[in-house]
């Protein structure tokens, strides 16, 4: 599947060429990052419903909320401050802008969610399972439109645009590693079924992300 991720004048093709066919409108784009947020938001809700973790910035976020309490969405907005200069010098204006609102409508989302739905039950292996699933389907949705939700993200998509190094064997190391970390704040079972959920979503985005499959951009 290819990710173009280089600047809107090197991805502009002839109107009258097959490719500007496939190009995505607007308002494709608009439903792809909102439904990518809202998948990814719901990923968030269910984890914190039964304490596990993710990787990459979320991780680093999930982690600060069980330390400090304050609002998941708040502190994953603040963290993934940083990247965007990296976005906007190696990916573009384009990429960086659309990953800016992915990570402000997630944020939010991941907040607001929690008021409109609860669970009086969730068994962690199944979070784990359905959470996976979810957030690699999120972020697919994002990265077929030239998005992400920022932090790790952004760097294993340059790596795969650059060197042909697929995202999910980048962001399941990534991941991974962040998880493992935790292990000194939430407990191992925890850890154990929150590893799983990023070997899921990595391997579902491994299998899904093929550099060439995908011809939309």
């Amino acid at each position: 599947m290819s990710t173009p991720l280089t600047s809107a004048a090197a991805l502009e093709p002839a109107a009258s060429s097959p490719a500007a066919a496939l190009r995505h409108g607007r308002f494709e784009d608009a439903q792809a990052l909102f439904t990518g947020s809202l998948f990814v938001s719901i990923t968030m809700m269910l984890f914190a419903q039964a304490g596990l973790l993710t990787g990459s910035t979320a991780g680093v976020a999930f982690l600060l909320h069980y330390v400090t309490g304050l609002p998941f969405g708040a502190i994953f907005f603040v963290i993934n401050l940083p990247f965007y200069w990296f976005a906007w010098k190696r990916m573009g204006p384009e990429f960086t802008l659309k990953t800016f609102v992915s990570v402000a409508m997630l944020a939010l989302m991941a907040d607001v969610g929690p008021r409109f739905i609860h669970i009086d039950y969730l068994n962690p292996l199944y979070a784990a399972i359905a959470g996976g699933l979810l957030m690699g389907s999120g972020c697919l949705f994002l990265a077929r439109h030239h998005s992400s939700l920022g932090g790790a993200t952004i760097v294993s998509l340059y790596l795969q645009d650059r060197y042909g190094i697929r995202a999910g064997k980048v962001q399941m190391l990534i991941d991974c590693s962040v998880v493992l970390l935790a292990l000194a704040i939430v407990p191992f079972e925890r850890v154990a079924y929150s590893v799983l959920a990023a070997v899921i979503m990595s391997v579902f985005l491994w299998i899904s992300h093929r550099p060439g499959r995908y011809q939309g951009n």
